[in-house]
């Protein structure tokens, strides 16, 4: 079993080594993910989709409301596993990471656990799933492209908010 979790271990370094180069090979890269990936700060994008849409659709409020208090909750659930697991950020002297951080605990990823979570809650009240998940899946690659986060944590926090959307019927 060593050996399986020394290979997986290996597979999630150089996957982040990889994006974190190809981040800094191109031009302004950094600094527009830096930037994208702020929208995902402690489920910010997806509080602010969920709050938009309790205003816009009055008959739906409660809906639109529980679904984006599950979001929240995501949100205290994964930092209460990231405190629990304590799980330090890559840190990769030749290739620094591209944004700070509020703390130095990285599994599982909060940008991917809000984000899928939202995705899957807000696709049922009537938003389109497919843009939903593409924003979902591009702020949780960010950080491993910014060099935050190794995949499984990202892997991790995805898998946490389907789950915790799903349970929330």
């Amino acid at each position: 079993m060593g050996g399986v979790l020394a290979s997986l271990a290996r597979i999630d370094r150089a996957t982040l080594r990889g994006a974190r180069r190809a981040t800094g090979a191109v031009p302004g890269a950094g600094r527009a993910l830096a930037t994208f990936s702020r929208l995902g700060e402690h489920g910010a994008v997806w509080l602010a989709i969920g709050s938009a849409g309790a205003l816009a659709r009055p008959a739906r409020r409660r809906e639109w409301l529980t679904a984006t208090a599950t979001v929240f909750g995501v949100y205290v659930l994964n930092t209460a596993v990231k405190f629990s697991v304590r799980r330090r950020r890559p840190i990769e002297a030749d290739l620094p990471a591209l944004v700070d951080t509020p703390t130095q605990l990285s599994f599982p990823s909060a940008h991917a656990a809000t984000g899928f979570a939202g995705a899957r809650l807000y696709s049922r009240l009537g938003l389109p799933r497919g843009p939903l998940n593409a924003l979902a899946g591009a702020l949780a690659l960010s950080r491993v492209a910014l060099g935050v986060h190794y995949p499984s944590d990202v892997l991790a926090g995805a898998a946490l908010g389907r789950l915790l959307a799903a349970a929330r019927r």
